[in-house]
């Protein structure tokens, strides 16, 4: 079994002389006039659990099979673990690939379906099903060794299908909407089991999803990629809490933005002047200048909301409840101010009153200058 190497507790990527374990440069990979992958720069790092998230039709999984040996480059390279791929066949490279249907031999135990791959290279039949009983136990099925596919959960053919995936020992394996057949609460408590099994192997994983959620539970590191380009990588709460663009801001989660030019630009603040809010400050940003066109993005959980004035003379608003949303542990407001702009806040229930705010009532709302997110693009 591989020795563990969780990059999540190392964090190799802040390390300037880290050595990649997976370098992509200057991929690129045309259909005819359309280009499905433009350019992509990428770095990954042993033991990570790395995600690509992003729309339909984004480009992710034509990267995943590009990285399988499925497709090949239009142009650029890629290495992996100091090898470049280029002549490398799939069934020769370091890696396995998990697809979204499991594609289980319906006929076959899991126990057979398991070690199936190892039988086809010709490992003897006692140590392949030996490898397929460790992989089984790893993943918490050796009492459904005997069972077939069609008896099993649908998140339990999904650990068999992992199982599979893994017993061949890859350095590096790629799931392409591992959970995409599951319902909602069963991928929830998979996500958790999916990571738990990673971090025990130490192998290299690289998930392709749609689901911002999933990728921000699932990554050390998410990269976000639109028409064919990676827009940011980064750590999920970087992503989250510091993205780039409006595109990323807008993607991951929810989030206002409000659309002004700077105004004036003090050491410790920044003033932009909107069309919709008038006057808002911002954290002060290097290189911009007056007049300059920007976006201040902030999420719903940083508004504070009361029925009373704020004290702070800045950064505040008034306005209605038109509609809300009990999800448990936290409330979603839509508030439409007095200019008609529409806002989205949300509080945790943790901190509600007996009396909390409700329908039609009129609210303030305010913001720290600090909770904006200052944006170019």
């Amino acid at each position: 079994m591989p020795d563990p190497a969780i990059a999540a507790d190392t964090k190799p990527w802040r390390k300037p002389d880290a050595v990649p374990f997976i370098s992509v440069q200057g991929l690129i990979k045309r259909f005819d006039d359309f280009t499905a992958v433009s350019d992509v720069d990428l770095d990954i790092y042993k033991g990570e659990l790395f995600c690509l998230l992003g729309e339909s039709g984004c480009g992710k999984s034509t990267l995943l099979r590009m990285l399988a040996g499925f497709e090949t480059p239009t142009e650029g390279r890629i290495l992996i673990d100091g090898e470049d791929m280029a002549r490398v066949p799939p069934d020769r490279r370091p890696t396995n690939m998990m697809f979204q249907s499991y594609a289980l031999f319906p006929h076959m135990s899991v126990e057979k379906n398991v070690a199936y791959g190892l039988l086809r290279e010709g490992l003897p039949k006692r140590e392949a099903y030996a490898r397929a009983g460790e992989m089984l136990k790893m993943v918490k099925l050796e009492k459904l060794a005997r069972r077939k596919p069609d008896q099993l959960s649908g998140g339990q053919r999904q650990r068999v299908a992992l199982a599979r995936a893994l017993v061949k020992r890859p350095k590096l394996l790629l799931l392409d909407e591992p959970l995409g057949a599951l319902d909602k609460k069963l991928r929830e408590e998979t996500q958790f089991e999916l990571i738990r099994i990673q971090e025990s192997l130490g192998v290299t994983f690289i998930v392709v999803t749609h689901d911002q959620d999933e990728a921000m539970t699932l990554a050390t590191r998410i990269g976000v990629m639109k028409d064919g380009i990676i827009k940011q990588i980064g750590e999920p709460a970087e992503i989250y809490e510091r993205p780039n663009s409006r595109f990323v801001s807008d993607f991951i989660g929810t989030v206002n933005l409000f659309e002004g030019k700077v105004d004036a630009v003090a050491p410790d603040l920044m003033r932009i002047e909107t069309a919709e809010l008038g006057p808002v400050l911002l954290p002060p940003q290097p290189g911009l200048t007056r007049g300059q066109q920007v976006w201040g993005a902030v999420r719903p959980e940083r508004f504070a909301l009361s029925r009373r004035k704020p004290d702070s003379a800045h950064n505040v608003w008034r306005g209605v409840i038109e509609d809300l949303g009990y999800i448990g542990h936290m409330t979603q407001y839509r508030i439409r101010l007095e200019n008609g702009r529409l806002i989205r806040a949300s509080q945790s229930n943790r901190l509600r009153d007996e009396d909390p705010i409700s329908w039609d009532e009129p609210v303030w709302i305010s913001v720290q200058p600090a909770a904006f997110r200052v944006l170019t693009e």
